[in-house]
């Protein structure tokens, strides 16, 4: 391709440019084919079975349960480490595990409860993939071409979805179950031949924290951020219900449509180009709507897919539904992944998505078998129409429960306190650390400063504070002591040096504002912190 050629690109294609970042995405994709056509693969393989209800649900738990359970602590290590190698140590093991799986099923001795096993063993590994590959996209890719590479990120992710199971329902209709296994462990080899070609400088690391307050600091940013909470409520309740055209889907072409493997695979497809089309849409639809909107209408608009098909026994009258759910699908999780991408500063970023990742797996894992064992035991037209109406509830919740737009934040980091000007030099791991600021506040604006530090109380607590409290001075009427309480002088290093963005510094002026005098702060550090 011309040099003229790839300047008419449009704009998203424009990461490809960078040889490292298209190879490891061309990789990335066929590992996601072999992903999903062993997840059809997997599902398939006990649709005969008694309890097949059962199974299939428990299958979609199995490669979702992991990504609650580890998220986050894979997250905290792909802050401390190279995410190269821990990439290249992840491949290794998918392709072992793949091969494995293979050669089990080929030998007839893979019954349930070890399929389960090892796809709770694949679901392990996505979940320390997930939060190490998508930072890792920030090494291969100038900074003004991070928003492009992460939605061909997403495109990647959904051609898979669309390809990867038509080509397992291909392979199970002429050959069986086992060859689509063997298919996945090649798939995955890919991306370990170009992460070993990749050759670059040693990343150059963050001072590492240590893991257990690295892991509690990124639970307790999104606990007092409102609009993390928002955006995990609104992706959780979306799940519930859209989950349960995932983990029933097999059911829906078997009973419902009559279908063979290769259906069921064009069924997956459907769903996947569906998901596509969102993803390179969506920019356009942002233009017009708001994040909100999107997310109200998206569920509306699945909710009455889902109707649809399960009132349909054709599959020609199925196939719109499905491209409209798959559109959906996207267009409701990019929406939320590209709010939180905006909204959590860089350094809890690859944490707040992991939280995030273990919110949204998790959902599907419970979800599954309660979706499962209502088509068991009430059929499945009962189950996917309890769905929809799910997702209408949740529809009219984000009426109240709005997700702001988060582009004109500025998250970058801002040291405006400075370094501590303290007459000892505390060491890193001495605490509890109490710092307290003082306040001057007349009572004709004590009203409104309370407002302003109760979002100050906030800020406080998502950068490392864990307790916070505000006294008045008995002696003295009109004089405040805010006092907040950091774990460690390490913890309230990093308030200082990285933790804080224009948008703390904007609520600290507000509340600062209100005082007649300058408050100055205080540190109050455990006795002979010096000999620490």
């Amino acid at each position: 391709m011309t040099a003229d050629a790839k300047s008419r690109l449009p704009a998203i294609f424009g990461p490809l440019r960078h040889r490292a970042f298209a190879f490891l995405w061309v990789g990335m994709m066929i590992s996601s084919v072999g992903f999903w056509a062993q997840s059809v693969g997997a599902q398939w393989l006990f649709i005969n079975d008694p309890n097949a209800a059962t199974i299939v649900a428990l299958v979609s738990s199995a490669t979702s349960l992991p990504s609650m359970l580890f998220a986050l602590p894979a997250g905290v290590l792909s802050d401390a480490f190279d995410r190269r190698t821990l990439m290249i140590w992840l491949q290794t093991y998918f392709v072992v595990i793949g091969t494995l799986l293979a050669i089990l099923t080929f030998l007839n001795l893979m019954p349930p409860i070890l399929l389960l096993a090892f796809t709770f063993a694949i679901g392990m590994g996505l979940a320390a993939n997930l939060p190490t590959w998508q930072p890792l996209i920030t090494e291969l890719v100038p900074r003004s071409e991070i928003s492009n590479a992460t939605q061909l990120d997403m495109v990647n992710v959904n051609v898979a979805r669309a390809v990867g199971p038509a080509i397992a329902g291909a392979i199970i209709a002429r050959w069986g179950v086992p060859q689509v296994f063997m298919l996945n462990a090649v798939c995955v080899a890919v991306p370990l031949v170009a992460l070993l070609l990749w050759r670059r400088p040693a990343a150059v690391l963050p001072t590492r924290e240590r893991f257990m307050p690295a892991l509690r600091a990124g639970g307790r940013y999104v606990r007092h951020e409102p609009t993390v909470r928002v955006l995990l409520i609104r992706s959780s309740i979306f799940v519930v219900g859209a989950n349960a055209l995932w983990a029933l889907l097999p059911l829906i072409a078997n009973r419902q449509l009559g279908l063979a493997a290769d259906g069921f695979g064009v069924m997956l497809a459907a769903l996947g180009i569906g998901a596509v089309l969102g993803a390179l849409t969506l920019t356009y639809v942002r233009r017009i709507l708001s994040a909100n909107v999107v997310l109200i209408v998206s569920a509306l608009a699945y909710a009455g897919s889902l109707s649809a098909l399960v009132l349909t026994s054709s599959i020609l009258v199925a196939m719109p539904f499905l491209v409209l759910g798959g559109y959906c699908w996207t267009a409701t999780l990019a929406t939320i992944n590209s709010a939180l991408q905006l909204h959590l500063p860089d350094w809890v970023r690859a944490r707040g998505l992991a939280l995030y990742i273990m919110t949204f797996m998790g959902v599907q894992a419970v979800a599954a078998p309660v979706w499962g064992l209502l088509t068991q035991y009430l059929g499945l037209r009962t189950a996917i129409l309890t769905a929809a109406a799910v997702l209408v509830v949740g529809a009219v919740i984000g009426i109240w429960l709005k997700v702001p737009d988060s582009h004109s934040l500025d998250r970058s980091a801002i040291s405006y306190w400075g370094e501590a000007q303290l007459a000892v030099a505390p060491h890193p791991s001495i605490g509890p650390v109490q710092v307290v600021v003082e306040y001057q506040i007349p009572p004709a604006d004590l009203e409104g400063w309370l407002v302003a530090m109760n979002d100050l109380r906030r800020s406080r607590r998502r950068t490392g504070a864990f307790r916070w409290e505000l006294y008045e001075i008995g002696e003295r009427p009109g004089t405040y002591w805010e006092v907040f309480t950091v774990a460690t002088w390490d913890e309230h290093a990093r308030q200082h040096e990285g933790r804080l963005t224009a948008q703390d510094q904007a609520i600290e002026e507000r509340a600062l504002a209100f005082s007649t005098v300058p408050p100055s702060p205080l540190h109050l550090l455990p006795p002979a912190s010096d000999d620490s």
